[in-house]
């Protein structure tokens, strides 16, 4: 899971901007939190297996240090913090197959864990000391909308495309609330080719949500049902084979800006954009600067907009007034001016960069097939 905070102010721009309420491209260090239950009679190996991946993250680019607690009142809690440069060297990193090598030898010896990120706002020495040290700190406190965003991505084999769409648009919508103080929101259900994207929107605790959701057995009957059209195998009775693909398959949320233009005419839309090998960073905060600057002009149709990316895969969600169709194709792609197509098309695969050109194709190749969008009653 991937916290994403709001974005005050860019690594050069220092211009504040209140529609945009989250984002990891603000250049401020990033502090990781993971709280560990450790099984009992296993502290021994889970030291040795931390012990062995400290050593291969000290050498990944953008980490700055890290350190592994034990509590001192129940020795199966343990806490590992680490400090980072910036958000976005550290998202390439747990998201890498890298990543999910090196951590393979900790799973066996782990009950459960939980990941936290946050900027770093202030720290003892205050801004002076900072800036001597060359580390920056976030200069404002955030003010977000108390929704958490992420998504899920998977790929299906070609040929089963319409099958999996009609599997995932008629399963049983889970009780949307959890607790007392988390519920879900929204499901966004798109597909693009043999690719599904399944955005959420929750108010509260999305581990919450996600294991509450992972219970429901109408969710459970798709899941299976689901599985043997399926590139990546899983097995959901095996928890390391669940663990695996759902880790694989996590898209997290990097930008998100709300421009506060409500209107019913709004259409919830997705866009794929295929990214070349190691630019799908860039190219989501392309996107995200792109969309900051629209959200800033009242007369502009997006309302709303959350980039994801995972490796060289970039996805847009965007609420559209009157809906794509009305829309330049410029707009639509969150695009200002050629100057940006031409950018954009640097940093798209070649299939897609050879589109580029023609604006009116590129957003058609992008466009996802919407499977289905579900709210809850409450925030329907």
């Amino acid at each position: 899971m991937t916290a994403i905070s709001e974005r005050v102010s860019g690594p050069t721009e220092q211009q504040t901007s209140k529609t945009v309420s989250q984002s990891v491209f603000d250049g401020s260090r990033l502090r990781v939190v993971l709280l560990v239950d450790v099984c009992d009679g296993a502290q021994q190996q889970f030291l040795e297996a931390y012990e062995q991946m400290g050593k291969q993250v000290a050498s990944v680019p953008g980490h700055v240090s890290d350190q592994l607690c034990q509590s001192i009142e129940n020795p199966s809690q343990w806490l590992i913090t680490s400090e980072w440069e910036s958000a976005p060297p550290f998202l390439a990193w747990v998201n890498s197959e890298e990543h999910v090598r090196m951590v393979e030898p900790m799973h066996s010896c782990i009950r459960d864990t939980r990941s936290l990120r946050f900027h770093i706002v202030r720290e003892t020495g205050g801004e002076k000391a900072a800036a001597a040290s060359g580390r920056r700190l976030q200069s404002e406190p955030r003010i977000g909308d108390g929704v958490i965003r992420h998504a899920l991505t998977f790929t299906v084999k070609p040929g089963s495309e319409r099958k999996v769409a009609e599997l995932l648009a008629n399963y049983e919508s889970p009780e949307a609330r959890v607790d007392d103080t988390t519920r879900l929101c929204r499901t966004s259900l798109f597909m693009h080719g043999n690719r599904v994207v399944r955005a959420i929107e929750v108010r509260g605790d999305l581990l919450a949500a996600l294991r509450h959701v992972a219970r429901q057995p109408g969710i459970r009957a798709v899941e299976e049902a689901i599985n043997p059209y399926l590139e990546q195998d899983r097995d959901l009775n095996d928890q390391e084979s669940a663990r695996v693909f759902f880790t694989r398959a996590a898209l997290p949320a990097v930008h998100h800006v709300t421009a506060g233009r409500e209107s019913e005419e709004v259409e919830r839309h997705a866009l794929f954009y295929p990214a070349r090998p190691g630019m799908g960073m860039k190219l989501a905060e392309l996107l995200a600067r792109q969309d900051e600057r629209a959200a800033d002009d009242p007369r502009g149709p997006v309302s709303r907009s959350t980039v994801f990316e995972r490796d060289d895969v970039v996805v847009r969600l965007v609420d559209v007034r009157g809906g794509l169709e009305a829309v330049d194709p410029a707009v639509a792609l969150g695009l200002a001016d050629s100057a940006q197509v031409a950018e954009l098309t640097t940093l798209l695969d070649e299939g897609a960069a050879e589109k580029g050109g023609d604006l009116s194709r590129l957003l058609s190749l992008a466009r996802m097939e919407l499977v289905t969008d579900r709210r809850s009653a409450q925030d329907a």
